[in-house]
């Protein structure tokens, strides 16, 4: 017991932090917006150390059960932070566009961001690195649809009609994902996991893997999620009285929400990619991006028909071109089974690019 608390000590400070900052969280709110703006960069430094212990029982999870199942833990406990986020700040009236800005940011930083630098990390340490090829074209088509349904084409919808599409949208989120986690876990799992040549060499030669408990491991992953999501309710908070005024681009927010969520992801797929387990950061970038816009979207449309009040879903003309060039890009570059340097670097340009325009307001 002793060991655990010591090997999960980040995590323990974060959660000493949350019980300290929730009775602070008065007195950091009106005590001015420089106090306001330190308080929420320190519950930033916390929700990564918190995350860094998630991503670890995620790495163990996956060693232990394999993929695709311990990225999908991972993937939904992420998404899961998300929504609760979401669900509180759009209940203290946030911007309308909230919901569709951090729905966009994921994606951005999911495909471009995580998987970009995963793949330039890990082609620059291993040249070409493999994958099954069919998981990255379930997922890429999932996303491109998905998005469409409920992203661009309620441009087109009247705004006396909304309830009723919204109602369509979230019916087919559901559909969507009731068929991916069927695939994903059922017969067809294959589809999404990839059996590496070191792997099979290390069980014919008789290494016993690194025990772990599995109950332990889960535990403390769904633990350090709600931790992080305790500190990230008062931190948006904090951090948008610390930012306002400031000429800080409101789509900020959105991205400061979507990073927080994948903090864990970000980290695992980073080791992942420099152990040579490509397959791990095809189903970590891709999944969490399907993840997001498939559970995320659902939650906050019922919110909005509940409430009565509709949420701007439509992405603009500079967000619709700029989702539609990376998942053109990931067509391309996750259509061969293996991936290097290169394809990592395109992505990164574009999430550089996705970073240039948020920061110009676009």
């Amino acid at each position: 017991m002793l060991t655990t608390l010591k090997q999960e000590g980040f995590l323990l400070l974060a959660l000493i932090a949350a019980c300290v900052a929730y009775p602070l969280e008065h007195w950091m709110l009106h005590s001015g917006q420089v106090i306001a703006l330190i308080s929420g960069l320190v519950l930033i430094a916390f929700i990564v150390a918190a995350s860094m212990r998630v991503a670890h029982q995620a790495e163990l999870l996956a060693e232990k059960v394999g993929d695709p199942y311990g990225t999908m833990i991972l993937t939904l406990a992420a998404v899961l932070v998300e929504v609760v986020i979401l669900a509180i700040m759009m209940s203290n009236e946030a911007s309308a566009t909230l919901v569709r800005d951090t729905i966009y940011s994921a994606v951005m930083l999911d495909i471009n961001g995580i998987l970009g630098l995963a793949a330039l990390m890990g082609g620059l340490k291993h040249g070409e690195q493999s994958y099954n090829d069919d998981s990255a074209r379930s997922y890429s088509v999932m996303i491109l649809t998905a998005m469409g349904v409920s992203m661009v084409v309620p441009e087109f919808i009247p705004e006396a009609r909304w309830k009723l599409y919204s109602a369509f949208t979230i019916g087919t989120m559901v559909v969507l994902y009731a068929l991916f986690l069927r695939m994903q876990v059922g017969p067809h799992s294959y589809f999404f996991s990839y059996s590496y040549p070191d792997k099979r060499r290390r069980k014919e030669s008789g290494a016993e893997p690194q025990p772990v408990n599995l109950v332990l491991s889960i535990g403390t992953l769904v633990f350090g999620v709600v931790v992080i999501g305790a500190l990230a309710e008062v931190m948006s908070r904090t951090l948008d009285l610390g930012l306002e005024g400031t000429g800080a681009p409101p789509v900020i927010t959105a991205i400061l929400v979507a990073a927080i969520s994948a903090a864990p992801e970000i980290l695992t797929a980073l080791r992942a990619a420099l152990a040579n387990r490509m397959q791990s950061v095809v189903n970590i970038a891709m999944g969490a991006s399907l993840s997001t816009v498939i559970l995320t979207v659902p939650v906050m449309e019922a919110m909005a028909l509940y409430t009565g009040q509709p949420f701007q879903m439509a992405m603009t003309p500079v967000q619709t071109v700029m989702v539609f060039l990376t998942l053109i890009v990931s067509a391309i570059n996750l259509n061969d089974g293996e991936t290097n340097a290169i394809e990592g670097m395109t992505h990164f340009v574009l999430f550089a690019t996705f970073i240039m325009l948020s920061l110009l307001g676009l």
